[in-house]
């Protein structure tokens, strides 16, 4: 595999991630680096991580993960999304509060959500004999760029309409499960 066409891959990849970052950016009132590092190193961390259990998970199971990846992705993005949109309306926010959302929970659960699909392209890898160090490494480092020009991007879009912003985001999050749900039932083709 050429680097071009890891890289075409990577960047496929990070697509999740990066729209996740942005729904991020959205929901925050002041651009904040540690916000933009911290969803770079969870989302680019497990854009790196799952590519490599796919890989040593090998073909065996490669069934099992497609049946069910498609389900849990949307699941996961459709409650973080529905409890945005439930905080964006009826929640009580402090000043100067960031929404959130940089705990542990909302992180692991969005990092696995945006990477379930790098778990199966693992699988893949393992199949077509790619030096996986190097292929990690590069899905990595390229998610963990988008998510924080993701985060950046949100964060200029969401101080200007900042009191949609976290509807907005919660629909994208829940569109976003709902596409990776359509596409793996061959619904929709992207």
């Amino acid at each position: 595999m050429s680097f071009l066409e890891l890289l075409l891959i990577a960047i496929g990849l990070s697509m999740d991630a990066f729209s996740v970052s942005i729904c991020k950016g959205l929901t925050t009132k002041k651009f904040s680096w540690r916000m933009a590092l911290v969803c770079g190193l969870w989302f680019g961390g497990f854009q790196a991580l799952m590519p490599t259990i796919g890989y040593f998970l090998g073909a065996q199971f490669q069934e099992m993960i497609e049946a069910y990846d498609h389900w849990i992705a949307f699941g996961l993005l459709f409650l973080i999304g529905a409890n945005m949109i439930r905080e964006a309306v009826w929640g009580k926010k402090e000043e100067g509060e960031n929404s959130g959302a940089l705990d542990f929970k909302t992180m692991f659960l969005l990092a696995i959500a945006t990477s379930i699909d790098a778990l199966a392209v693992g699988v893949s890898f393992a199949c077509i004999q790619v030096k996986l160090w190097s292929s990690v490494v590069v899905i990595g480092l390229t998610t963990f760029v988008f998510s924080v020009l993701g985060v950046k991007i949100g964060n200029v879009f969401g101080s200007k309409y900042e009191k949609s912003a976290g509807i907005i985001g919660g629909i994208i999050l829940i569109l976003i499960g709902l596409k990776i749900l359509l596409e793996h039932l061959g619904i929709i083709s992207f």
